[in-house]
């Protein structure tokens, strides 16, 4: 069996979507082919056949192989739901709700769980893509690190390392990377790629040049820009649209834990829609046709966000003047009388009163149900 792992020199440089390219281009030759992401951060999820939650990236990269996606794939999941605190999903399942020092002070204790897991696919495919996470250069991490070079070594796997271009000083991010790898970590990674570049590759040859001098590192070449990626699944980033004057104009609110807001890309395909994300500090428009109050991670904290940005004075008078609310998961919680969360699934136990558009409390507790959907557009 085969395996090669995609690392890159920080978050957003492209390694998702390049992974699933090569996931589609090595299984359009007839190999069995798996994607693999060790360790994932991201509120963005799928859900898996058996009920097991995945980070959506590892669900489109199954999507590229022809294969259904499985909690393997994606064995350690962090669902962020403050800014120091993330729910913990191991194979599927929560397992309960950490501060960033206390996970990473056990995350190690994952990595048994991570190989199993790698095992299980490498047994049943004949190549598994892996992607890392962040950066393998941030070395503060390093101790116990379960998503990149600690994977890397335990798992025996080779290392590609992107570098992304079109954000700039990528000689310096891969140079700068190899610098401060420990050397039986730098010894993991064969070649470098530099990604997302725009225009004549050829001007960019002396820079090439001077990395494989730097670092002695193979040169796997260049990957262009590729405008189309924007429609893809986005992981944990917001891609905002300029307004284009269609027929139809829905604002979304950005919560500060939103979840799941990859949820609304069918509107964004939409020719006669305009979908506005409407950032904190700023009201919602006053001609939005229909406003989506979206999923979040933490429904008690953002229904707070939500009042201290006055959204919920502008939603009345939206809906005074005749406008339509569609809630999604937590924002359909969001619109009851009330919502209550006594055990603190979310964050600090409590609860508060809705927003009273809708006859309805809501009550967490529990085990969340999951299941795979299907539709048609």
């Amino acid at each position: 069996m085969a395996a090669l792992m995609i690392q890159g020199c920080g978050s957003d440089v492209g390694k998702s979507v390049l992974v699933a390219g090569l996931c589609r281009l090595f299984a359009n030759r007839g190999l069995k082919v798996a994607p693999f992401k060790p360790q994932n951060m991201s509120n963005n999820a799928a859900v898996t056949a058996d009920g097991g939650e995945i980070g959506r990236a590892q669900a489109l990269q199954a999507l590229a192989c022809r294969v259904p996606p499985t909690v393997d794939m994606n064995p350690v999941l962090l669902k962020p739901q403050s800014d120091t605190g993330a729910q913990v999903v191991v194979r599927g399942k929560a397992v309960g709700t950490f501060e960033a020092a206390a996970y990473q002070a056990r995350k190690g204790a994952w990595l048994e769980v991570v190989l199993d897991s790698f095992a299980r696919l490498e047994a049943a495919h004949d190549l598994v893509l892996v992607e890392g996470a962040g950066s393998p250069a941030e070395t503060n991490l390093r101790a116990g690190d379960i998503a990149n070079m600690g994977f890397a070594r335990a798992a025996g796997v080779p290392v590609v390392l992107v570098g992304d271009i079109d954000r700039g000083h990528v000689i310096a991010a891969l140079v700068g990377a190899h610098a401060v790898l420990d050397p039986d970590d730098a010894a993991m990674i064969k070649g470098f790629l530099i990604n997302k570049f725009r225009g004549d590759p050829a001007l960019f040859d002396s820079g090439r040049a001077e990395i494989v001098a730097r670092t002695g590192w193979r040169d796997c070449g260049m990957a262009p820009w590729l405008a189309a990626a924007r429609r893809l699944p986005a992981e944990d980033a917001l891609v905002f649209d300029r307004p284009t004057g269609a027929k139809t104009k829905i604002a979304v609110p950005l919560l500060s834990r939103i979840a799941n807001f990859d949820d609304l890309d069918p509107l964004r395909a939409e020719p006669q829609v305009d979908l506005v994300f409407v950032p904190p500090g700023t009201a919602l428009p006053g001609d939005a046709d229909l406003v989506i109050l979206p999923g979040t991670k933490s429904t008690l904290a953002d229904l707070a966000f939500l009042r201290a940005q006055g959204w919920d004075i502008d939603l009345a008078a939206h809906v005074r003047r005749g406008g339509r609310v569609l809630g999604i998961c937590g924002g359909f919680q969001m619109l009851g009388r009330a919502v209550a969360d006594p055990l603190g699934l979310e964050g600090p136990a409590g609860s508060a009163p809705g927003l009273g558009l809708l006859d309805i409390e809501t009550v967490l507790a529990g085990d969340k149900v999951l299941a795979p959907t299907a539709g048609r557009l």
